[in-house]
């Protein structure tokens, strides 16, 4: 594997398994820890310069490389590899539950008339251990509206569905939450809230999200439309959902006028199709 954003290693240091097939000054097994702010860039450079994907609260990292005030890290769900802040990591938790609507807030006390504290995204996942009326408390002591979590070991049945939250949220290259999101990042964040492995870019999902279909199978709800570049979600056999830079947001187009839209743009014609596994792995 040679694909950066796969490869833990940055010639500095490298992930231990890949002794003998990289080069690196010094390889290491790697720490545990954990997203400890709402959201965060993960960089595909030390300067962060250039934003690859963004990492929500509670997300698992594994932390080969401390330099500069960034740290060098691979995502736990997805093996993302690149530079996030240091000020955003903590030691790892023990994620209870998530964020199961478009958008949330953490607040300083059991009460919806205080100051919020935080903006929390879809996905965001937090380790509740008390509640207080139609509050939970998290470990940190602070309170989110217990309508707003699921419990992390019940996800969704309905990848379209959760995609569906995300409508109307603003364009953004690399964008993982309800802040802003990308095309990718929809796709990824609608699967991983129903229990489906996803990497994190368009031409990744592609080789490997759900199974190939045939060109003249009909399309059914959830399945993935590849072009170059871009993937979209089918809500039905004939209307998608997808983040995009037409619209600049998360929007419905028919199936029939996109594939006319972005080929009359250039863009290039449907690549693949895929359909997700209809039951999230058990284990």
């Amino acid at each position: 594997m040679t694909d950066r954003r796969l490869l833990p290693a940055n010639g500095r240091v490298a992930a231990d398994h890949l002794r003998g097939r990289v080069e690196a000054e010094r390889f290491v097994r790697g720490e545990a820890a954990a997203v400890r702010v709402p959201l965060t860039d993960l960089w595909a450079d030390r300067e962060g310069t250039r934003r690859d994907r963004q990492l929500l609260m509670g997300a698992g990292v594994t932390v080969y490389d401390r330099d500069g005030g960034m740290a060098f890290v691979a995502a736990a769900r997805d093996g993302y590899v690149g530079y996030v802040a240091l000020a955003a990591l903590g030691p790892p938790s023990q994620v209870s539950h998530v964020v199961g609507v478009p958008a949330s807030h953490l607040y300083p006390a059991p009460d919806m008339k205080r100051i919020e504290v935080a903006r929390l995204s879809f996905g965001a996942g937090l380790s509740i251990v008390a509640a207080s009326g139609t509050f939970f408390e998290t470990a940190e002591g602070l309170f989110v509206p217990r309508a707003h979590l699921r419990p992390a070991n019940r996800p969704m049945t309905d990848p379209a569905g959760a995609a569906q939250l995300f409508f109307g949220v603003p364009y953004l290259w690399g964008g993982n939450s309800s802040d802003g999101i990308d095309c990718s990042g929809l796709v990824q964040a609608a699967l991983l809230a129903c229990g489906l492995p996803c990497p994190g870019d368009a031409d990744l999902q592609e080789r490997a999200a759900g199974i190939p279909l045939d060109d003249a199978e009909p399309l059914r709800r959830g399945d993935l439309l590849f072009w170059p570049g871009h993937v979209a979600m089918a809500v039905d056999g004939d209307v998608l959902i997808h983040a995009n830079a037409h619209t600049m947001a998360v929007s419905y187009e028919p199936v029939a006028q996109a594939v006319q839209r972005i080929a009359g743009a250039g863009d290039g014609d449907v690549t693949s199709r895929r359909r997700p596994a209809l039951t999230p792995p058990r284990g």
